[in-house]
């Protein structure tokens, strides 16, 4: 029985590094989650998620030399969280908007036997 052969690096191989974007991706998703009820939060989720999209590609073009993929998923899902919260209160502030319209009287009132 023989043993797999186990791939060896190469010394010439770099060393695997963090990515740095990978952090901003996350730092990003989290300011987006954590505004997003406000509806400043769409701004850093959006750039947080055009961030992870190019973090993803440069990790993919690495070949495993460049790490930190965990960090811009969680960012990623932060990012989605915070637009998700943007949207939901975006849609509350608008049906709030439209009972007040609708409660409020239409048109100008007269007097009883006014012409």
């Amino acid at each position: 029985m023989t043993l797999p052969a186990v791939p060896t690096r190469h010394p010439l191989d770099p060393e695997p590094v963090p990515s740095t974007k990978s952090r901003a991706v996350f730092a990003l998703g989290l300011v987006g989650l954590l505004t997003g009820v406000f509806i400043g939060g769409v701004i850093p989720a959006t750039v947080a998620l055009l961030l992870a999209r190019q973090a993803h590609r440069e990790a993919y073009a690495a070949g495993g030399y460049l790490t930190g993929s965990a960090w811009i998923q969680r960012g990623r899902r932060l990012a989605w969280a915070g637009l998700v919260l943007a949207l939901a209160s975006l849609v509350v502030a608008v049906i709030a908007g439209l009972l007040h319209f609708a409660a409020a009287p239409g048109g100008t009132d007269f007097a009883p036997g006014t012409d």
